[in-house]
């Protein structure tokens, strides 16, 4: 009788503990919590590096995560972002990274028609706080064309792209990543031996806009370190364009943004969503600008915004002569 019992209760704790292991279907047929959405992904050891050709590997149905729950925890906008508005790609868990006391990183392999890509999102205290792109593929990845992200120990993630040229030499462009107190992923590193890409022409956005204001104007060191001003989208600011290259091209830094004029000869920069702050002094044809707080998020990890540049002449036009 007493080994009856002892069977029954052995029993009893075998069913309790399978029922635990077995993880909610993330189907949208019912109701979630945030432990449930969470569970949903594997545990990932670090150092963890995911390729290209990863994405090519068919997940099961079963594993799918239903778009109304994905949403229910993250924006659909980092969906759109990737895929456009409307888009409805389907979401599956790839695995998460927990730091005790801290965020937790939640990997997602997000698929629509050929295109893929494997999202990094963050959340904090369960909520969702910021997402990016790792990884995108559209079709199948050429061989002579591989893009990887890896995410070390000391949670820093690096992407990187290899090309393989007809000569066999490989270009590659790779970018290094940590998340930040600011609930951002901030850039520290960008690397690459890509001549063609390093000699590419700097786009000005902001070129062909209106330049009544006497402050606008293009102020150059050279070529490949410019500040542009042009008339604002209201009265008492200015639109800029900030692009440099420092050390030979190995320290970029690039910004589009509103400043707010702060008297006859000054304008400030303040990052509406962040920390970033530019201090911009006029004096001739001279413009000095002063990064005041943290943009790292819009340069290389070595160096800031700052420097004098000089106001490039405008060029003169000819009044076409009038037929007699």
């Amino acid at each position: 009788m007493r080994i009856n019992r002892c069977i029954s209760v052995f029993l009893y704790l075998i069913l309790l503990v399978a029922c635990k292991e077995k993880k909610k279907q993330l189907s949208d047929s019912e109701p979630v919590v945030f432990a449930d959405f969470i569970d949903f992904f594997p545990v990932i050891k670090l150092p963890f590096e995911f390729s290209d050709t990863s994405l090519l590997t068919k997940t099961p149905d079963s594993r799918r995560i239903g778009n109304k729950i994905f949403n229910q925890f993250v924006p659909d906008s980092v969906a759109q972002f990737l895929f456009g508005k409307g888009s409805k790609p389907q979401f599956f868990p790839i695995g998460k990274i927990e730091v005790k006391d801290g965020e937790t990183y939640v990997f997602v392999k997000a698929v629509q028609a050929a295109k893929q890509a494997a999202v990094i999102a963050v959340f904090e205290k369960e909520k969702f706080v910021t997402a990016m792109p790792a990884v995108v593929i559209n079709g199948i990845p050429k061989s002579n064309d591989r893009s990887l992200v890896n995410m070390d120990s000391r949670y820093t993630i690096t992407t990187l792209r290899q090309k393989t040229a007809a000569d066999g030499q490989v270009v590659y462009n790779k970018k290094v990543y940590v998340y930040n107190n600011a609930g951002v992923f901030t850039m520290i590193l960008t690397e690459s031996n890509d001549r063609n890409n390093a000699e590419a022409r700097i786009i000005n956005p902001i070129d062909t806009l209106a330049t009544m204001h006497k402050l606008t104007g293009d102020y150059m060191q050279d070529r490949k370190n410019i500040v542009s001003f042009r008339d604002g989208r209201k009265a008492g600011f200015l639109l800029f364009f900030i692009h440099f290259e420092k050390d030979g091209g190995a320290c970029k830094g690039e910004l589009k943004g509103d400043a707010k004029i702060t008297s006859p000869n000054s304008a400030r920069y303040t990052e509406s969503t962040g920390t970033c702050s530019i201090d911009f002094s006029f004096s001739g044809n001279t413009v000095t600008m002063k990064e005041i707080e943290g943009c790292g998020s819009y340069r290389d990890i070595k160096c800031f915004f700052e420097g004098n540049y000089t106001r490039k002449k405008k060029a003169l036009q000819k009044n076409p002569k009038k037929k007699k």
